[in-house]
């Protein structure tokens, strides 16, 4: 009787500790760290185990990893452990890290990519967020199953990416995004443009795009142009001059616009042969809906607005008084 007294004491106090154990070890998961918080990338690939002790080196984790191995095992039903970079918060505990990345929520990124922007101008921005490699023009379009030159086809906006994205993932979303909605907008134009085709329209656009500083001046500067198309006359855009000039100092100078080439717009009627940016949409609607009237002229007045003119006469006014500092 009194062994069996014993056993039954000893299977109780066996208990007594197991329970006491499983309550420290579960206080233990859900105390509060005292980390300040951490970003920790999760490798695809990695083992549970690295990723634990990965988890209590960079101090997310302020819990022995045999523990959190046991705690892991037996909530195995919840669900492995995901690769991807992930912002543990101060002061979270081992469970909630742990849930985290077994969520697979993860870091996601921003990157703003605006309008007027040329297409190598968007390769230096990606680089600059550890997104590109060196490629040159040519590579892009290759990588992106396209023999048109990728200028004008990257449409402007706000990319969200995750840790691992490249350069080609953001730049295919923009791309497809371009010509989705290039031809969304195309089909609803106004009637009796002098475009042939969808991508006149976005070569117009980008020279609108570039060609305009205040938004409330985009239609009817792309009156100017569309009207200038119509009648034949030479657009004589800066912009697109300057796109043309390899290495451009800054400063434009009257030589430049006598030297004869494929987007010297004062030398040679039409469009030029390509975007000379990527437009936004609100410069693809200027185009393909531009303000009604009969301007032909317009000038930069200084503040971002433009001066418009019917006549060459009305326009040469507005040059001596906002370019030149003349009278009226």
């Amino acid at each position: 009787m009194s062994v069996r007294r014993g056993a039954l004491l000893a299977a109780c106090v066996a208990l007594i500790c197991s329970v006491l154990a499983v309550y420290s070890a579960i206080a233990v998961m859900n105390s509060p760290s005292p980390s300040p918080g951490a970003v920790v990338v999760v490798e695809r690939g990695t083992s549970t185990r690295t990723i634990v002790r990965r988890l209590i080196d960079s101090g997310a984790i302020d819990v022995p990893d045999w523990l959190v191995m046991v705690w892991l095992r037996l909530g195995v039903d919840r669900g492995p452990l995901q690769a991807g970079e992930y912002s543990i918060r101060s002061g979270s505990s081992a469970v909630e890290v742990l849930d985290l990345i077994r969520s697979g929520t993860v870091v996601q990124h921003r990157i703003t990519l605006a309008e007027g922007l040329t297409a190598r101008q968007w390769l230096e921005r990606l680089a600059d967020d550890r997104l590109s490699q060196q490629r040159g023009d040519r590579e892009v379009a290759t990588l992106l199953e396209t023999d048109d030159p990728i200028e004008g086809w990257l449409f402007p906006d706000t990319y969200q990416f995750t840790s691992g994205t490249s350069d080609i993932d953001i730049l295919r979303r923009a791309y497809r995004r371009a010509r989705e909605v290039l031809r969304s907008e195309w089909e609803d134009r106004d009637p009796g443009l002098p475009l042939d085709n969808p991508y006149e329209a976005l070569v117009l656009a980008s020279v609108v795009e570039k060609e305009t500083g205040l938004a409330s001046d985009r239609r009817r500067v792309a009156q100017v142009f569309v009207n200038r198309l119509k009648l034949g006359m030479r657009l004589q855009s800066d912009p697109t001059v300057i796109y043309g000039i390899a290495d451009f100092d800054g400063d434009l100078r009257r030589s430049d616009l006598r030297r004869d080439g494929p987007y010297n717009t004062y030398m040679r009627h039409g469009l030029p042969p390509t975007p000379i940016c990527n437009p936004g949409l609100a410069a693809i609607r200027a185009v393909l809906h531009p303000e009604p009237g009969d301007f032909l002229y317009f000038v930069a007045r200084g503040d971002g607005s433009s001066q418009f003119s019917r006549t060459l006469e009305e326009h040469n006014r507005a040059v001596r008084k906002y370019q030149l500092g003349g009278g009226g």
